[in-house]
């Protein structure tokens, strides 16, 4: 029996210790942090931690950075008096990777089940626009779909997660169409347009721009048809739990039913992204980075969190939330103008409008600083007007909100957050470094994007490895033991007597520092002044312990922000999303490709990110992803 808690002991208990007996205490509390089973020792003690004080109940200003790495739970719950529940998978997430992981472990299990942090519907994809990318036309090929992968990814994609995600695509999307998909069809075949990046007319859509909508609603209906999965809607995975290594289960708190503890034989992580770190984004209010941040604190190892890709055109309102323009309206024909109604995409990449996204991205930037404006406009003349509203329902229906009629009005739009490419490290398999825990979809990091994503396989990719990860869940359950009996766990965290700080507050604050020292352009003291900002605001909101998603979220968000900040500050060179401005005065963008300023002999190198004792592991990895060398530079 194991039990995890925290505890603060009084000044003179410590006084009283002799060198010695501190040092022994401090190892004893390095194990409990690292979860590692020690019954001489339960007790973690805060006071050998570098951010107390050596009087009780006062806590200093000292550097605070310990607590992303020391804090491992964010609830207090004890094992022996919190409700259980069983599962043979459990699968976090509701989106296309989650929601055909269950699926597909149903195959092969009796008892799957499928937590959705709220309605299973209400998933970033859901709100994809552009559509999935497979090479079905004549003159396409996968080699051709896989080149342009790799082209795009700038050299840090992983070739056989490439190859194995553009060699199953037939199959998963023949499987949709069997499961009742409407994609759009251009007479009696499959309609296809070019998005940026691609070489051809690739990308499959359906009603016109809403092709997560309707690929959401097949998955959705499939989960709801298998008798075998049961799904858990408003329900906020609060931490992974861990034994020894193993993924057990998680912590979970439901709407209705309050805590809970679920024990799964296997865990997939599905959670999505975190766009709603940064202060303008597409990503609905759910993609808050939850999935990232517990991963972290379970001790799975993260690549390439500086990798986020901006999305170039997000319909601009002041004052308004961002809505998605899709890709596919620039490979429709329309053309990007600045507030004179001039083109200039052809001056910064010969594929103009369809270049890839990071490209488009710093050339709005830039354009947008040029004629000192807040935005730039998409001319949709050359598609036609009626053939627009068409092709495009959702997005006339969203610009008819603010007046603007497509017919004969330029859309403002501007850059935003849009998907994070880094993640947890997933091989082939979903398997993660954690024993019990896979991950697939954009929680993950399998190395298919590289550098940058091309536009459209993100769907691809979960639902590729979404089955991947439920076979190998599902297969791993059948060759086990059987369910093994819950260990004891307790956590345990004495209220803070520090001063609390307005969480909404916080949050709009951390949006905006991400969004200013972390977006489409960085410099390294953009960075490590983020990084103490985040310190400072942990120092005030992870010592706290929460009852709500609210603070749960809040101090997910700042763990996440965090461990963005610290990768982009490693890496020093830019490379496709990653841009540096403070590399020196060759730093210049190729314009033949996305990559920026590496050299023809440098290859490009993951950066892997890990829970430690104090302090991130951070260390350097080769393509597939196996590190290479231990290096860090410390922010600040």
């Amino acid at each position: 029996m194991f039990t995890y808690r925290l505890a603060l002991v009084d000044a003179p208990q410590k006084a009283r210790r002799g060198e010695e007996g501190t040092k022994a205490r401090r190892h004893e509390g390095t194990e409990a942090r690292r979860g590692i089973r020690n019954p001489q020792s339960p007790i973690v003690n805060l006071r050998s931690l570098p951010f107390a004080s050596s009087n009780a109940g006062v806590y200093d200003a000292r550097p605070v950075s310990t607590l992303y790495d020391t804090r491992r739970y964010l609830t207090n719950f004890d094992s022996a008096r919190t409700g259980h529940i069983f599962a043979d998978v459990l699968v976090i997430g509701g989106g296309v990777a989650g929601a055909r992981a269950a699926i597909e472990a149903a195959r092969h299990v009796d008892n799957v089940l499928l937590v959705c942090k709220e309605a299973m519907e209400e998933s970033a994809t859901r709100y994809a626009q552009g559509g999935v990318a497979n090479a079905r036309a004549e003159g396409d090929s996968s080699a051709k779909h896989v080149a342009d992968t790799l082209r795009v990814g700038c050299g840090l994609n992983r070739p056989e997660a490439v190859e194995l995600v553009i060699r199953q695509a037939p199959d998963r999307i023949d499987e949709l169409i069997q499961w009742g998909m409407r994609f759009d069809k251009d007479g009696d075949r499959l309609a296809m347009t070019r998005e940026g990046g691609h070489s051809m007319a690739r990308v499959l859509h359906a009603d016109g721009d809403a092709t997560g909508r309707e690929l959401a609603r097949v998955l959705t209906a499939r989960v709801r048809q298998c008798d075998n999965i049961r799904v858990f809607e408003q329900c906020f995975v609060i931490d992974l739990i861990t034994d020894q290594g193993r993924c057990l289960g998680a912590v979970t708190h439901h709407n209705k039913h309050g805590h809970q503890l679920v024990w799964g034989e296997q865990t997939i992580l599905a959670s999505g992204g975190g766009g709603r770190v940064y202060r303008e984004t597409t990503n609905p209010p759910v993609a808050t980075g939850d999935g990232l941040a517990i991963a972290y604190r379970a001790g799975a190892r993260m690549a390439d969190l500086e990798m986020v890709q901006f999305h170039p055109t997000t319909l601009y309102v002041a004052g308004a939330n961002r809505v998605l323009i899709s890709e596919a309206v620039r490979g429709e024909g329309a053309l990007l103008v600045d507030g004179d109604g001039q083109r200039f995409m052809e001056s910064y990449h010969p594929d103009a409008e369809l270049a890839p996204r990071d490209v488009v991205c710093r050339a709005i930037f830039k354009q947008m600083r040029l004629t000192r404006s807040n935005c730039v406009y998409l001319d949709v003349s050359p598609i036609g007007a009626e053939r627009f509203v068409g092709r495009f329902p959702g997005i006339t229906r969203f610009c008819s909100q603010f007046q603007i009629d497509v017919r004969r009005d330029l859309i403002p739009v501007r850059p935003a957050a849009h998907y994070m490419i880094g993640g947890v490290v997933a091989d082939l398999d979903a398997s993660t470094n954690i024993d019990g825990l896979l991950c697939c979809g954009e929680a993950s990091c399998s190395g298919l994007h590289g550098a940058n994503r091309l536009a459209s396989n993100s769907l691809l990719e979960g639902l590729v490895f979404g089955a991947i990860a439920g076979e190998s869940a599902g297969t791993r359950v059948g060759r086990g033991p059987g369910r093994l009996p819950p260990v004891r766990i307790q956590s345990e965290v004495e209220a803070s007597p520090r001063t609390e700080l307005d969480l909404q507050d916080i949050r709009n604050s951390l949006r905006s520092v991400t969004w200013r020292n972390a977006g489409i352009e960085r410099t390294g003291q953009r960075l490590s002044e983020m990084c103490e900002i985040i310190d400072f605001w942990g120092h005030y909101v992870l010592d706290k312990t929460f009852d709500d998603s609210l603070g749960w979220e809040t101090q997910n968000m700042l763990s996440l922000c965090r461990l963005i900040a610290t990768a982009a500050f490693q890496r020093t060179r830019s490379l496709g999303v990653h841009f540096r401005t403070d590399e020196g005065e060759s730093a210049i963008v190729n314009r033949q490709s996305s990559i920026v300023n590496q050299p023809d002999d440098a290859q490009p190198s993951h950066i892997l990110i890990q829970r430690g004792l104090e302090s991130p592991t951070i260390s350097r990895a080769g393509l597939d992803l196996r590190t290479m060398n231990d290096e860090y530079h410390k922010p600040g």
